[in-house]
């Protein structure tokens, strides 16, 4: 390969000249090639940042209050000579640093997947034929093609370009989109003024065009400026950073007691101090859940996961949160609904009804008339239609054996499906200017010339726009005459009840030579030639998730560009419950905001909407107080992205500027997988939930057993390095276990929560009350049977100890079916998670309790059996007494809510 010019002064250079330089047409590489240039320029990627060394690593993991604590207390304690207590606490410390320092990584390994799931696609010229790579596949001399909505992969200079314009404020600080175009400019031109260029991380605002790859990668404009590498996303949310303060503040609180106590036992009980800290100790460490920011963290980080193996990748976690308390869901038509697989059923033209046959984008099928079939010879208007959808149009068909598939848009792939059948002959025809579709204007017109100066301008698009440029039609002889609008506007109305999308097909004369093809040119000269109408049938699976969603209390609404009839139709086959009223976006228009957000709510469907229509129509559902998703894929929805609750862009169709407005971005733009979307996150919601039930009561019932025992000036039923010990056995598997928690069995069959209902709820206080209470009861019943019994201070001890880790692992059954009955078979058998956690705890309590090593280092003596079993009957009465407890209330519920 020869020399590259320098980078810098591709924008000095004339389009041609720059592809010599390169070696590149505008067939672009081959496979070969570019297999080549890759090797050497390597992947189109910026360098990756800076990660933190292990030991930076290892460091943050005892960067807390309760750790500096903990410290603190080892060294007393080994100066005291404790050094039992000294090894345990110091083993407690280690345990902890090694669990956050696994779920660290684990994070960012999630996070890491993620952005690999996220990494663009470019769309290139192969081999002379268009392909959609990896964009870290880009070399020099690729031809890159870019639309409205793009996030530029690397240094292009423009080949074509047509309306192109580029939002460059990340290179230049320009907020107002720069015009692009062909010309060269001054080599000394400053970068804001390269029109000829389009940069690596800007984004494509308006237009479409053609450009060459000049850099990639650190060469790029973008990779010479430092700072705007990405680092690793914390994995954290509001929620996380409440629940972290909350612990910070709570340690505080503990530890001030704790220092209240030990100058009360020191100075008005005269205890000693060595026994007396240590107490201290084991209450600071018994009331402070030490694990928690942690656990949460991991339960977070596993529900990512599962949203990600639903095809749900979440971009912004915080989202995770909202997405559980969805209550409705306002989604796009095609391909997310719908199969996404257009096939041009019908055609309307010059008074005659043709039916088209075929399936999927073969090119293959009979084209019908009065039910037998039409010959294109004595049917002129279907190749002058079949012309227009295959010069109109952005998208290729591939052959790959008996399969056909788009490159490009679904609908255009339909329409060439349709032209094939017809075998209009369209070589020899070269684009020379170009409208693209957008959502403003709502139709695309393209301008062609042969070799002798024949010259056609061909215009598709949405029949209300189409049909308002028109003066004349075509009549069944080739001739034209007047247009009938009104018979048109019927025959839209009735393909669209059919289900079908219907678009316009019309020609207009060329412009002259030299000028442009402009929006002003069209209006009143274009001739309309006929109506398609294309059938998307709905996907299976979206009419069992709107089924879902209804039983759990999420409205559906459809928000699409199609006509009213049309997602009438679909709207009636997928089950939305309200199909006869729909609002199009004139009406939506003649509404004032109050109007429409009463509206918006009693209407299910929204057809011929555009983006500003669905930003409104989410301001109106969230001033009703509902939590709106909302879907999108162009560039133009990213605002209604950006103020929806969750913002849900499309993976596969979607624009990169729609998927960086939404938190989350659908890898195969399946409403189903919204809906399971939504599952995860209530289950998430669910189990972070059942941690914080789960830690705060366990905690606060083994505070409580120090705190009597030291305002009492009683012995310890537990001493302080057993409770170091049950903290150190059960938070690491008890409470972790809650985080793999499967959704529970009615998740998708309640009502969407209130998003301003807190974690700390007056429910879950009363159980922290209760449960606490308990706990405090049977470890101190247990005891003092001990006591009275006149069992040795150790076995009393062991066997309270006991007590606890047994009426933990009851009340974590408890806790797994919080909305639910416990005493079934169903919830008794749990997960493999869960068992494999209690099994766990009690080989580790079975080997503290009888091995002779343990016993002599953590004070214990070995159980008789018939203790052993009176301390599982009294977990199993404690176990009864919550879960009686728990079903009156659920009865209470649901006789206040009049069930």
């Amino acid at each position: 390969m020869t020399a590259q010019p320098d980078r810098g002064l591709f924008h000095a250079r004339s389009a041609g000249a720059c592809l010599e330089d390169l070696r590149s047409s505008a067939r672009g590489l081959d496979d070969a090639e570019a297999g080549r240039r890759l090797a050497a320029h390597g992947a189109n990627r910026l360098p990756a940042p800076a990660g933190r060394s292990l030991l930076a690593r290892i460091g943050t993991q005892f960067n807390n209050v309760l750790i500096y604590a903990l410290i603190a207390s080892a060294c007393v304690t080994a100066l005291l000579d404790h050094w039992v207590d000294t090894a345990v606490i110091v083993a407690v410390v280690i345990v902890n640093a090694v669990i956050g320092f696994i779920q660290e990584g684990r994070a960012e390994e999630a996070m890491a997947a993620i952005r690999n799931m996220l990494a663009p696609h470019a769309t290139v010229m192969r081999d002379g034929e268009r392909r959609s790579i990896d964009a870290a596949d880009l070399v020099p001399g690729d031809i890159v093609l870019v639309e409205a909505g793009d996030r530029v992969s690397a240094d292009l200079r423009l080949l074509t370009a047509h309306g192109l314009k580029a939002e460059e404020a990340v290179l230049t600080g320009e907020s107002v989109p720069v015009d692009k175009a062909v010309a060269p400019v001054s080599p000394d031109a400053p970068l804001g003024d390269r029109s000829s260029m389009l940069f690596s991380g800007t984004l494509v605002a308006a237009g479409a065009g053609r450009g060459l790859v000049v850099a990639t990668g650190a060469d790029t404009e973008v990779g010479h400026i430092s700072g705007l590498l990405a680092s690793v996303e914390t994995l954290t949310t509001p929620l996380l950073r409440q629940m972290d303060l909350f612990a910070r503040w709570l340690t505080v609180f503990i530890l001030l007691i704790a220092a209240s106590l030990l100058v009360w036992g020191y100075f008005l009980d005269h205890a000693d101090f060595g026994e007396l800290f240590m107490s201290v100790v084991g209450l600071s460490v018994a009331a402070i859940p030490e694990g928690l920011p942690a656990v949460l963290t991991i339960t977070l980080s596993v529900g990512v996961r599962a949203m990600a193996r639903r095809n749900a990748i979440v971009r912004r976690l915080p989202a995770i949160e909202t997405l559980g308390a969805v209550s409705v869901i306002c989604s796009d038509k095609t391909g997310t609904l719908t199969r996404n697989e257009m096939t041009v059923a019908a055609l309307a033209a010059c008074g005659h009804d043709y039916v088209i046959e075929g399936e999927g984008y073969a090119p293959k099928g009979a084209v019908l008339w009065q039910d037998a079939e039409a010959d294109p010879r004595e049917h002129s208007v279907l190749v002058e239609c079949a012309r227009a959808t295959a010069l109109c149009n952005d998208a290729e068909l591939q052959n790959e054996g008996e399969d056909w598939r788009v490159e490009g848009d679904p609908m255009e792939g339909a329409l060439l499906a349709f032209a094939g059948k017809i075998q209009a002959d369209v070589s020899g025809w070269e684009r020379v200017d170009a409208i693209p579709f957008d959502a403003a204007h709502r139709y695309m017109a393209v301008h062609h010339r042969q070799a002798d100066g024949t010259a056609r301008v061909d215009v598709k698009g949405a029949p209300e726009a189409v049909i308002a440029l028109c003066g004349d039609e075509r009549t069944a002889d080739g001739g034209v005459k007047p247009l009938a609008a009104d018979f048109w506007h019927e025959q839209v109305e009735r393909l669209a009840a059919r289900g079908q999308r219907v678009l316009a097909l019309a020609v207009a004369p060329a412009p002259d030579a030299g000028e442009a093809l402009v929006h002003d040119a069209l209006s009143g000269r274009l001739t309309l030639v006929g109506l398609v109408g294309l059938i998307d049938p709905p996907r299976p699976e979206a009419i069992a998730a709107v089924a879902e969603c209804h039983a759990a209390g999420i409205g559906v609404k459809m928000i699409t560009g199609d006509h009213a009839a049309t997602a009438r139709a679909i709207g009636s086959m997928i089950g939305l419950t309200n199909c006869e009223g729909v609002l199009t976006g004139a009406d939506i228009d003649t509404m004032d905001d109050a109007e429409l957000a009463v509206s918006a709510v009693a209407t299910d469907i929204f057809a011929r909407t555009s983006p500003a229509h669905k930003l409104r129509l989410v301001s109106a559902l969230q001033a009703q107080g509902l939590t709106v998703a909302m879907t999108g894929d162009g560039v133009n929805d990213a605002p209604a992205l950006k103020r929806a609750d969750a913002g849900i862009a499309m993976g596969m169709k979607g624009s990169e500027a729609a998927k960086e407005a939404a938190e989350f971005v659908l890898a195969d733009d399946n409403f189903a997988s919204i809906v399971a979307a939504v599952r995860e996150g209530r289950t998430v919601y669910d189990n972070i939930r059942k941690v914080i039930n789960w830690t705060l009561p366990t905690n606060a019932g083994e505070a409580l057993t120090v705190i009597v025992a030291l305002l009492a000036g009683a012995a310890l039923p537990i001493s302080p390095v057993q409770i170091l010990w049950v903290n150190l056995v059960t938070a690491v598997t008890l409470g972790l276990a809650l985080a793999f928690e499967p959704s529970e069995p009615g998740t998708m069959s309640r009502p969407p929560r209130p998003r301003s209902e807190g974690l700390l709820t007056g429910a879950i206080v009363w159980n922290i009350a209760l449960v606490s209470g308990l706990f405090l009861a049977a470890v101190y019943g247990v005891y003092t049977y001990a006591v009275d019994r006149g069992y040795p201070p150790e076995l009393a001890r062991t066997l309270a100890m006991n007590m606890l880790v047994v009426l933990e692992i009851f009340h974590l059954f408890y806790i797994r079916n919080a909305r639910s009955a416990s005493l079934t078979f169903e919830a008794a058998r749990g997960t493999p998670v869960v068992w494999g956690c209690i099994v766990t705890v009690t080989l580790a309590q079975f080997a503290i309790t009888y091995i002779p090593a343990m016993q002599g280092v953590f004070g214990t003596a070995s159980v008789p059996l018939a203790d052993g079993v009176l301390v599982v009957a009294i977990g199993m009465a404690f176990f009864l007494i919550v879960e009686a407890e728990k079903q009156m209330r659920l009865a209470f519920n649901r006789l206040s809510r009049g069930r």
